[in-house]
């Protein structure tokens, strides 16, 4: 556990709003709404008379559902400096999976969007005995009409506790030790049902402790923060380990189209960006993509020297489209089409691919992009996390198990999938299969559930065939299933491409055949696909973007 005073992660805030007193904290983008850290340390301090009223004890839970908005920070580090747990949820889940993690974790208090709660039924909560709007704090319900629990009670308290405004010294918390749950965070995940992480202050420290000695983070850092931050690696990287540098967030509480992502870019110009894959291979696919198919540009780039200048001015225009004073973008969250991955890297743009899960909050493996390797995911966080290879083949493949200060510390109320994903002597089972070369990067190969096998025990990656498909033309995006040892390719046509060559239902079909084809020119034996099925939308994703692949192979099984 880490037991330096810098390392407690409730002292890392108590220090951050002491120092960094006058300089801007969080905004909401696109409004006029920021915090100064001073605005901040008092909203955290109004919240805590609010828990004090509504009779809040230690380890009582939370809940907070909404789009990023610098209430949504405030309620978050509010919470877990008043010794409370905060439950996450993200925004996208539907109404049932809300209210199962309400009930779930027990939550006393819930914040949420005004238009969320509209769908929610107070009754069906169990625990719930006070609900309040993420936009401003009003009351949306409460179980004892008799008790005055509003937000403007509490700002009535800090008033008279503080009439003339805070002060830096004014900001002092409640100690809390590394080994006390931070909060429960509940999965999004791909082959199955949502579970609770227990993630104690230890991990979220750990993270954050990465961040700032790495620099990744620093005093008057600028981050555009789209990615949800009840996700553990937009919560950890972009919201905590900024507030704790003293950076100024950025909060985009829309949808992350690439067209708004371009413009915040252009705004803020931050200096570090986070970010999942779908955003630079859709950036890539529309703007540069269609560059270097036109046969000018396709021509030089096969002629020594000369590809160089053309090279440098995409990687030039691709730096000014995210702002042009950032020191590299981090991808998380999935791998990074491979297409996609070796051009960036050819034209030597600033950025690595890193790894992590919600159990470890999320960090597990980084590199930064100079000294990264086309096709890992980094290296284990040095002194933070270990990872090692079970039970590899002969290729070095196997499942990953990982240690270290990241660790949650089980599932919430759920002993027996907590027993089953941890070995006896602490390794966590993180379910993905991959293998550390020499050098000691670590490479992925799939998931250990998505695995499928060959008509002799072949092990087949259906992601890596994936990736292939998904560059291919009118393919917006695909899932490779098994049915009865033949493999079939699921695929969403890319519509916009198919209108604009104006094909008709037999001429799609036709290009799908030839994809599948050419797909087929490229994979081994065992590794053929039999068959095309078109669906007409988007397969249904986690709020992180990854498709739901249960639902479909139970449906096509």
């Amino acid at each position: 556990m880490l037991t330096a005073k810098e390392d407690n992660l409730i002292y890392m805030y108590e220090r951050a709003l002491r120092t960094y007193w006058d300089m801007d904290a969080a905004s909401d983008y696109g409004t006029t709404k920021t915090f100064t850290y001073k605005q901040l340390a008092e909203q955290i301090t109004r919240l805590h008379f609010l828990f004090k009223r509504a009779g809040i004890k230690t380890d009582d839970r939370i809940a907070v559902m909404g789009r990023n908005n610098v209430n949504w920070i405030s309620i978050y580090l509010a919470t877990i400096t008043y010794g409370a747990i905060i439950v996450p949820i993200l925004q996208d889940f539907k109404a049932n999976d809300a209210l199962h993690i309400v009930n779930h974790s027990g939550s006393r208090m819930l914040f949420i969007t005004d238009a969320i709660w509209e769908g929610l039924d107070l009754d069906q909560m169990e625990t719930i005995e006070m609900v309040y709007s993420l936009t401003d704090f009003h009351t949306l319900a409460t179980v004892h009409t008799h008790h005055d629990y509003s937000f403007a009670k509490a700002e009535d308290d800090f008033q008279k506790k503080y009439p003339n405004g805070m002060t830096p010294e004014d900001v002092h918390f409640k100690e809390r030790s590394n080994k006390e749950v931070a909060s429960i965070n509940y999965t999004s995940g791909t082959t199955g049902f949502s579970k609770g992480v227990i993630t104690p202050c230890n991990a979220l420290a750990g993270n954050v402790h990465f961040s700032l000695t790495t620099h990744k983070v620093f005093p008057g850092c600028r981050m555009v923060a789209f990615l949800p931050l009840a996700h553990a690696y937009g919560c950890a990287i972009d919201f905590l380990s900024t507030i704790a540098a003293g950076g100024h967030v950025h909060l985009i509480g829309r949808t992350p189209a690439p067209k708004i992502l371009l413009q915040a870019f252009a705004e803020v110009k931050p200096t570090v960006i986070m970010s999942v894959p779908l955003i630079l291979e859709k950036i890539y696919k529309k703007m540069i993509a269609p560059q270097i198919a036109k046969a000018p540009v396709s021509w030089v780039l096969k002629v020594p020297f000369l590809d160089t200048v053309v090279l440098n001015k995409i990687r030039q225009q691709l730096m000014d489209a995210f702002g042009g004073e950032f020191a590299q973008i981090v991808i998380g969250g999935a791998p990074l089409n491979a297409e996609v991955e070796l051009f960036l890297h050819r034209i030597r743009f600033p950025f690595a691919v890193g790894y992590g899960m919600t159990e470890t909050a999320p960090m597990i493996s980084y590199t930064w992009w100079e000294d990264w390797k086309l096709g890992s995911c980094g290296k284990a966080l040095p002194g933070l996390m270990d990872i090692k290879i079970d039970h590899p083949n002969q290729d070095g493949v196997g499942e990953i198990f990982v240690k270290g200060e990241n660790l949650m510390l089980g599932y919430y109320r759920n002993e027996e999938a907590t027993r089953a994903v941890f070995t006896k002597d602490g390794w966590l089972k993180t379910g993905d299969l991959g293998y550390i070369d020499e050098d000691g990067f670590l490479f992925i190969k799939g998931r250990n559930k998505t695995m499928l096998l060959g008509p002799s025990g072949q092990n087949i990656y259906p992601e890596e065939i994936e990736a292939k498909l998904n560059n291919m033309p009118y393919v917006m995006e695909s899932l490779i299933i098994q049915n009865e040892d033949k493999l079939i390719a699921l695929v969403c046509p890319d519509y916009e491409a198919v209108d604009q060559e104006h094909l008709n239902t037999e001429g799609l079909e036709a290009a799908m055949e030839e994809n599948r084809k050419t797909l087929n020119a490229e994979l081994a034996a065992y590794e053929q696909i039999s068959q095309f099925k078109l669906y007409p939308h988007e397969f249904e994703k986690t709020p992180k973007r990854s498709i739901k692949r249960f639902l479909y192979t139970q449906m096509n099984s």
